[in-house]
């Protein structure tokens, strides 16, 4: 495909270091292009009011509106991001789907003597090509799973592979989750569904197909996200190595990876509350005591050998 002298595909996203969203702060937190800057040209309350304006009153009002919003954005754009650029500077520029916001951004640039492009299709375009890589790049992966109980460590072999320099895919890294029951930590948010697929498809496109890649056994989800269907088949699919840790070794993995909630019991005992209807009042009654006098060994042990195990034992079966 040909494109227009400033204008670039998303299969040429990779040249450009310097990717500039000048979608608004609301669009980007839901997902934005792998280490993109967030470089709003119309703040989210100026898009709704640029937006009201537009379905009440008409559309050349908006734009008038909304070009003058967008002028005075742009000029504290170049008074901060671009004042110390070099004439040599080439800042890849999208919005929603390519249109005015970052043709606007780019056009200005562009003037100055900058060599900023337009990603042809805006965001929506990254997003097909992402669906689009999920559904294909697994299959083309030699898969390497890594299974084994909770505790057993399975997650700092992934993190040791990956700094040893095997190809290793972290998706409780990338979900800001270990998977489990207790597995987020509320000090980290996860990222929406979109933001996670983009940067799963951001990882498994930079590995080489010639050379395994090794990933921790997961369910459908990981916390409140989904693993993308066709990396989850792929995943199913692949050889496996099980690592089996004695089970004081796997309390003591427990008790450091889920140090968190030592300091707040209380939050705790709260998510222990949905496991009721599996081992009952009493079992759910005397791991909130043991929680509440902070012996977090012995919780963490009969939780191992209650409802971990027998839980990633059936999963194992599944899967």
């Amino acid at each position: 495909m040909r494109y227009a002298r400033n204008l670039v595909g998303v299969d040429d996203i990779a040249r450009f270091a310097d990717r500039l969203d000048v979608r608004s702060p609301a669009e980007f937190a839901l997902d934005h292009l792998p280490h993109a800057a967030s470089t709003p040209v119309l703040s989210d309350a100026e898009r709704a009011r640029i937006g009201t304006l537009h379905a009440q009153v008409s559309g050349f009002a908006a734009r008038k509106a909304g070009a003058a919003v967008v002028a005075r954005n742009i000029a504290t754009i170049l008074d901060t991001i671009a004042q110390d650029k070099p004439l040599a500077w080439s800042p890849l520029v999208y919005c929603w789907r390519g249109g005015q916001r970052s043709r606007s951004l780019a056009h200005v640039l562009g003037e100055i003597g900058f060599g900023a492009m337009q990603l042809d299709g805006g965001y929506r375009a990254w997003r097909r090509h992402v669906v689009a890589g999920l559904a294909t790049l697994p299959q083309t992966l030699r898969l390497v799973v890594i299974c084994g109980l909770t505790g057993s460590g399975k997650s700092r072999l992934i993190g040791a592979l990956g700094d040893a320099g095997a190809q290793a895919l972290d998706l409780e890294g990338i979900a800001r989750h270990r998977g489990s029951l207790l597995g987020d930590d509320p000090a980290l948010a996860q990222p929406t569904q979109k933001h996670f697929e983009t940067q799963v498809y951001d990882a498994l496109a930079t590995f080489d197909p010639g050379r395994p890649v090794f990933v921790e056994s997961e369910s459908k989800r990981i916390g409140n996200l989904q693993v993308p269907e066709a990396l989850l088949a792929a995943m199913r699919a692949a050889e496996c190595i099980r690592v089996d840790t004695a089970l004081a070794l796997r309390v003591e993995v427990l008790l450091d990876d889920y140090a968190h909630w030592r300091n707040d019991p209380e939050s705790l005992n709260q998510r222990l509350v949905p496991l009721t209807s599996l081992h009952g009042k009493a079992t759910i009654a005397r791991w909130q005591q043991a929680a509440l006098q902070g012996d977090f060994a012995t919780l963490a042990a009969d939780l191992l050998a209650t409802h971990y195990e027998p839980s990633y034992s059936r999963s194992i079966e599944r899967n």
